[in-house]
C-alpha cells in the first residue's frame, strides 16, 4: 500500500517548453519539449499530448 500524500506532480512551463516531474524521494526531472507526458505507475492510463497544451 502506498503512503498517503502526493505521489506525482507535474509542472508545465509552456513558455520554455519544459515539464518538471516531482516524485517523493526522487530527484526532480526536467523534460525539454516532450511530445507526451505519462502518469507513470501512479496513473498508468494517463497520457497528456503536449501539442494540445
Amino acid at each position: 500500500m502506498k503512503e498517503p500524500g502526493v505521489q506525482l506532480a507535474l509542472l508545465i512551463d509552456r513558455k520554455h517548453c519544459r515539464v518538471y516531474i516531482y516524485r517523493p524521494g526522487v530527484p526532480e526531472k526536467c523534460l525539454e519539449n516532450p511530445a507526451n507526458i505519462s502518469g507513470e505507475s501512479v496513473l498508468p492510463e494517463f497520457v497528456l499530448n503536449m501539442s494540445k497544451v
